[in-house]
């Protein structure tokens, strides 16, 4: 049961005053309390926001208005949620911080890299190893005011000695200070990339990071460095020219709207044109916040995408030959900072409905009496119902899936408030699926924090006109013409893009194959990667996944890192039902090609229980490994045009890539297993051994709609 102190509303409010949305309702009272609040602090502002709520603002007008909203907009939440005192060191922490970009900028960037571009290794001796970037930038700005030339001429050696050395040369891995843009190179999207004499394209030890279980394997941007990225961000919408946002457009007479890059992806921006220029404007300048109610003026339901989910915005950036801003990774630093804070969920759910930097739809509007069905819980679905409720309308969502409820006093009116909404949270690794997200659910992989899927939940199921119903598929257990005669007013289709492409090859369905997509749902809604679960999902090493897209990927090292979790489990089992029977009586039953896969997994799983991750990951490859093969070469792949920050990271998971190889047969043993690959890699054919083939090869038209 979930605690929490009761919620003390400023302006004589309470919680559920916040979701009524009547004309005359309390979210109505909220939106005029702010405008009174302006009125008092600063009365031109709230002219100019009248003057923005009526149309009579330029696009940039508009832009800077929000900007010049941030620090009343965080006064005025400070004092609706008594929180004033949490949102002034929030604000304060960021503005500590100001040193180590003014360094970096001027310092280490402008002078120290400049006066010594050839840094020789004695540099690295000549200051204590720097272990607080924020204090050494302070103490160089000390020693800027006191003109110490020498102490400032070590620093500067030292400084460019750390940021022009090789990484696996220096220090500071995760710096900020110590960190130039890398130079982009269109024909190596991931520079340390390499490829064996036998063609297979991986990374070096030491790039290589050993996964260990379904826990969250990627935390995302800190504090220091969203703030070192909002500021790297040039805030071009100022020009009319944030690419990010708008896409990069093409001259007046080129056929296409939209510009190209170097490997021919269109930089479109963002799908929702999100104020990503503005959005960093208030980050860098403190305004957490603010920054969070700019995302939301396009982009509500920002807990779902973000890090490590979209990057369409970082590929159109205005920095094009060398590193972009990692958007995404800022944003959801911003979502996360303003949910760190007291009742910080109530805030976010608060912006979905009630949001005064969108000066076209400050409110959500009130009901029209119309009903809507959404068939389909998946992103498409679940952020229909949101703008559909944010229109006025009654939306009852449902899913094929069975949808786990969510406990009735998070749910049922009155709610309690929630006052730290990480006491919700579970570890992915043991967390129950909840039924509700779709591919968001099922498709993606533990890069993403899949707790956020209880936020979107709760910030749907809390509104009065919305109903959620798992286990009911349109078609199935309710047709459409029974959905009219239930007098819905109309049935959204969200029920996913496409269905998988399948393989035209010999053997192509014999037991060891499958479609990724089909494995990873099955490794997610089985439950098959918790420790305690017995759901059966066999993996059998060595792996092979076919396609090169972005699904081939999450495949390879969804596979890799379950093979453990199996063969330690299994010999778990094993060992506790010999204590119990004997060892006679639980393989009485097994056939020979049984005996041998358990023997196998027995003998991986007692050495495997012991080793170290680094021996863990040796293990593997010795193995067999998990292998992506593409049939063109790699910098032609989706998912490396694309995506090759992912491709990178489940390099540094130990997958490899064998690219320009063609599947041709699926070669099987004497029980009728797969075994092996026959490929056409490189003029000849060969057979690699593959005991798990899976099959990503893209998807097709969804003509079961």
């Amino acid at each position: 049961m979930l605690t929490s102190p009761v919620l003390s509303l400023g302006f004589n409010l309470t919680l559920a005053d916040l979701y009524d949305l009547t004309p005359t309702g309390s979210l109505t009272k909220v939106d005029q309390a702010f405008q009174n609040f302006l009125q008092t602090c600063h009365p031109t502002l709230r002219i100019d926001l009248e003057k923005a709520r009526a149309g009579q603002l330029s696009f940039t007008q508009q832009s800077q208005l929000m900007i010049d909203l941030a620090p009343w907009f965080e006064d005025f939440i400070g004092e609706l949620f008594n929180i004033r005192q949490s949102i002034n060191t929030l604000q304060s922490h960021h503005q500590r911080l100001a040193p180590l970009i003014t360094v970096k900028r001027q310092f280490v960037q402008r002078f120290a890299i400049k006066t010594y571009p050839n840094p020789e290794p004695e540099a690295a001796t000549l200051l204590p190893p720097v272990e607080d970037e924020l204090a050494f930038a302070q103490q160089i700005l000390l020693w800027q005011d006191n003109h110490e030339t020498e102490s400032l001429d070590k620093a500067a050696r030292y400084a460019a000695w750390a940021t022009l050395t090789p990484a696996g040369q220096k220090r500071h891995g995760q710096s900020i200070l110590f960190k130039v843009p890398r130079k982009i190179d269109p024909s190596c999207l991931i520079p340390a990339v390499r490829q064996d004499e036998q063609g297979v394209w991986q990374l070096p030890i030491p790039y290589q990071r050993f996964r260990q279980g379904f826990n969250l394997t990627d935390q995302g941007f800190d504090r220091p460095h969203a703030f070192d990225h909002s500021h790297y961000c040039i805030h071009c919408h100022r020009q009319n020219k944030d690419s990010c946002s708008k896409g990069f457009k093409a001259p007046p007479q080129h056929p296409d709207r939209f510009t190209k890059n170097a490997t021919g992806t269109l930089l479109t921006g963002c799908p929702l044109e999100q104020k990503i220029s503005e959005m960093n404007t208030a980050k860098a300048q403190g305004y957490t916040l603010a920054a969070l109610a700019i995302i939301t003026v396009d982009n509500p339901l920002v807990a779902a995408t973000g890090h490590r989910i979209c990057n369409d915005c970082m590929k159109a950036c205005i920095y094009q030959k060398q590193e972009p801003v990692n958007i995404p990774a800022v944003e959801t630093q911003i979502l996360q900072e303003v949910l760190h804070l007291p009742w910080g969920f109530e805030i976010y759910s608060l912006l979905t409905r009630w949001n005064p930097l969108n000066f076209s739809m400050p409110l959500a509007s009130p009901a029209t009496g119309r009903k809507v069905l959404v068939a389909g819980m998946g992103p498409a679905g679940f952020s229909l119902a949101h703008y559909l409720l944010n229109e006025g309308h009654t939306v009852v969502g449902i899913d094929g899936l069975k949808i786990e409820p969510l406990p009735p006093f998070l749910t049922q009116s009155p709610f309690v408030p929630i006052d730290n909404i990480e006491s919700l949270y579970e570890s992915l690794d043991e967390r129950i699926t909840g039924g509700f997200g779709g591919v968001a659910e099922y498709g993606i992989t533990v890069r993403w924090d899949k707790n956020f899927l209880k936020i979107i939940r709760l910030i749907l199921e809390r509104r009065q006109r919305f109903q959620l119903w798992g286990g009911i598929r349109l078609g199935g257990t309710l047709t459409i013409d029974q959905a009219f005669d239930l007098n819905f007013d109309h049935v959204a289709l969200c029920l996913g893009a496409g269905r998988p492409t399948l393989l035209d090859i010999e053997n192509g369905f014999v037991p060891g194959v499958r479609q990724a997509s089909d494995f990873l749902m099955a490794l997610q809604l089985t439950g098959a990667a918790k420790k305690d679960s017995i759901a059966n999902l066999q993996v059998r090493l060595p792996i092979v996944v076919i396609g090169g897209g972005l699904t081939a990927i999450d495949t390879a090292t969804e596979a890799l890192a379950y093979y453990p979790r199996q063969a330690e489990k299994f010999l778990q089992r094993y060992q506790a039902l010999v204590a119990k029977h004997g060892s006679a009586t639980v393989r009485q039953h097994w056939n020979e090609q049984e005996t041998i896969i358990a023997e196998e997994l027995l003998s991986h799983g007692t050495i495997l229980q012991s080793a170290t991750p680094a021996e863990k990951q040796e293990y593997l490859k010795k193995w067999g490994n998990s292998t992506v093969i593409y049939r063109r070469p790699l910098q032609q792949a989706p998912s490396y045009r694309l995506n090759p920050e992912e491709v990178e990271k489940a390099l540094q998971e130990g997958i490899t890539i064998l690219d320009q190889a063609v599947p041709l047969k699926v070669c099987v043993d004497q029980y009728g297993h797969a075994e092996g690959l026959i490929i056409h890699h490189q003029g000849i054919e060969k057979k690699i051994p593959a005991r798990t083939i899976l099959i990503a090869a893209g998807t097709q038209p969804n003509t079961n709609l």
